[in-house]
């Protein structure tokens, strides 16, 4: 008996960045998606299934991108995306508050004959600004269905993947919108030349000197340079410019027209939103601000994890001790269940006490909308370092993950760029980072210094940026960062988000960090560990540490959580001030935030700069965190 079942809808989620494309996606297919109220976010397409309406779909969440002339990786993986794989029908997300710039990207999807549903985005905040549209004369100008949503609340989300699914089955590509008729005559002509499932589109992308169409069409059709080239000068002599930018200035113009003949514009509505930015933009008062409200998060974080931290991580610590009288206390058995309750212990006991506060506070200051306004107030940090202001979102994305961080260097146009920030964003504090900085100097010494960790971390970014710059000498262009409107954050959405990232904790590194314990326990248990303590001792000993921890240092390599759950069991105890001085742990504290990054994070360095750039990294790192220490172990001395 031979299956009917149908293969599912391919639908491509297309937009601007921050335009509420992957709130969408996770609205249909459950939260996969890292949505954040910051542009830039998706650097890889996402792909998962739902059902919608008794259709099975498969929808791909492509990343951000204003056009379908690319200006940096993520944008030229959409545009490839689009052009090169088989998909049904286009789902377009734009932000209605900023519709005619959005309809730029809306109309040359009308050029990929696909079938296409324009998703008005965010209409809430386009009322607020005073724009008001006619959703059905927007739809009867472009030729496609269009549907008003507001994505944070789910509203209008089935509707508009409805639509989408009634018009893929229809299988109706809409008509393009017309260019003008000196600009159509050269399209037909260039066209007329080739042959490809869509003409019309290769030949505006051939005419805008797209390299990628220029390198598919050139293997079958290698005379054809002479038929563009005579095309792109007859536009230039008729209008006085290139062709790519006639083809930009056509589109704009369409794109405002389009607005003008569906939208009206009129006053905005004042609100409290306005009061607050003036403040928190503020060139002054909002560095000051932003000092306030990191200071918060880092107490609030603080306050909690301590709170709960002891009485965990006590109760394992009287299960290791009656383990020790119920079995023999030199035996393998009590090594093995030592070391694995141990490590359970310092997941649930030290790292996730700190790792849940953080990831909620991270989380609202993502979904409020506060993270671009960080951005842009760092934005004049970035350049007196020599790098281009989109290094401000990658520094951002750092401080959940240093995997994401390097891959959000996508979107810098450069490669000098893209090395340079990546190397910086993995020496910002992750969240495995954060729990070394709380669970220890926090814990042991207190928050101020643990505060100060993160002053110095910055100060040594800041640094390093600087003699990087002057290394690798480059031009750094101006930032243009959208900032979006201030969101009521979804309790459901941040909760979904915290146990997306908890739950890849409990995956990946919650097995490690048991492994890690046992294996650590049963090093010692056969002596082993002095001989591994001994490769670390170059670094240990000039550091003032003690040798024992070498090896929680090289299991830090595999997850920077290990070198804290690997500190107690090196150590013997939980109670760490008996044994370490305040200038020890605070110094051990300062080198692992610096030095070699986790596997995860060498492997996304290598596949996106090269293994000879991925080892000057580790190197350098490696080396900054040496010099960091042993500056910090003198000034202590002194102190």
């Amino acid at each position: 008996m031979t299956s009917t079942a149908k293969p599912p809808l391919r639908i491509a989620l297309i937009g601007q960045p921050n335009c509420g494309k992957s709130t969408l996606f996770n609205h249909l297919v459950g939260y996969k998606a890292n949505t954040s109220n910051l542009p830039g976010t998706t650097v890889e397409y996402l792909r998962s299934e739902a059902w919608v309406a008794g259709r099975r779909l498969e929808m791909i969440d492509l990343p951000g991108t204003y056009s379908l002339v690319p200006c940096d990786e993520a944008e030229v993986q959409t545009r490839n995306f689009l052009i090169s794989e088989p998909i049904d029908a286009v789902l377009n997300v734009v932000d209605a508050s900023l519709l005619s710039r959005s309809l730029e990207l809306t109309l040359q999807m009308l050029e990929l004959n696909v079938p296409v549903v324009l998703c008005l985005n965010m209409m809430d905040e386009a009322r607020r600004k005073g724009i008001h549209i006619d959703v059905d004369a927007l739809s009867a100008r472009l030729g496609i269905p269009v549907v008003p949503t507001v994505a944070v609340r789910g509203t209008g989300v089935h509707e508009a993947v409805s639509q989408t699914i009634r018009i893929a089955t229809s299988d109706h590509a809409p008509a393009p919108i017309p260019y003008s008729a000196d600009i159509e005559a050269a399209i037909a002509f260039v066209a007329s030349q080739i042959e490809t499932d869509n003409d019309r589109l290769f030949a505006i992308k051939l005419l805008e000197g797209d390299v990628f169409f220029r390198d598919r069409i050139h293997r079958s059709l290698p005379g054809l340079d002479q038929t563009i080239a005579a095309a792109q000068d007859g536009i230039k002599q008729a209008r006085g410019r290139p062709a790519d930018q006639v083809f930009s200035a056509e589109r704009h113009a369409q794109a405002m027209d389009v607005f003008e003949s569906a939208a009206t514009v009129g006053a905005p509505i004042q609100t409290f939103r306005d009061h607050v930015d003036r403040v928190l933009m503020h060139r002054t008062f909002g560095l000051v601000a932003l000092a306030a409200i990191l200071y918060g998060l880092f107490f609030f974080v603080f306050k909690i994890g301590s709170a709960i931290e002891a009485p965990i991580y006590g109760l394992f610590d009287q299960l290791v001790t009656w383990l020790g009288s119920a079995l023999p206390s030199d035996g393998l058995a009590f090594a093995a269940f030592r070391g694995l309750l141990q490590g359970i212990g310092g997941g649930l006991g030290i790292v996730l006490p700190f790792l849940v506060p953080f990831l909620f506070g991270l989380a609202i200051l993502e979904d409020v909308g506060y993270l671009p306004r960080a951005g842009y107030l760092a934005d004049g940090l970035m350049h007196r370092i020599g790098l281009h202001g989109k290094s401000v979102i990658p520094f951002i994305l750092g401080y959940g993950c240093s995997v994401p961080a390097v891959m959000a260097t996508r979107i810098l146009e450069n490669k000098r760029d893209r090395f340079i920030t990546a190397m910086l964003a993995i020496m910002v504090p992750c969240v495995a980072r954060t729990t070394v900085i709380y669970g220890l100097v926090g814990y042991f010494i207190g928050p101020h210094l643990a505060f100060l960790l993160y002053v110095i971390n910055l100060f040594v970014i800041a640094l390093s940026g600087k003699v990087l710059t002057k290394l690798m000498p480059g031009v750094t262009p101006g930032l243009i960062l959208e900032i979006p409107s201030y969101k009521v954050p979804s309790l459901r959405v941040i909760g979904a988000k915290m146990w997306m990232r908890v739950r890849e904790f409990l995956r990946h590194a919650m097995p490690i960090l048991v492994i890690g314990s046992i294996v650590m326990s049963l090093l010692e248990h056969f002596d082993v560990s002095r001989f591994l303590n001994a490769i670390v001792l170059p670094i240990t000993w000039p550091l003032g540490l003690p040798m024992v921890l070498g090896v929680p240092l090289i299991f830090g390599i595999f997850r920077k959580e290990l070198t804290l759950v690997m500190l107690f069991a090196a150590l013997g105890t939980m109670e760490v001030a008996t044994i370490l001085s305040s200038g020890q742990m605070f110094v051990f504290a300062l080198f692992t935030l610096f030095y070699i990054p986790c596997i995860a994070t060498i492997a996304v360095l290598r596949r996106e700069f090269g293994t000879m750039r991925t080892a000057s990294v580790i190197v350098a790192t490696t080396g900054i965190a040496l010099v960091v220490g042993l500056i910090a172990r003198g000034i202590w001395a002194l102190v």
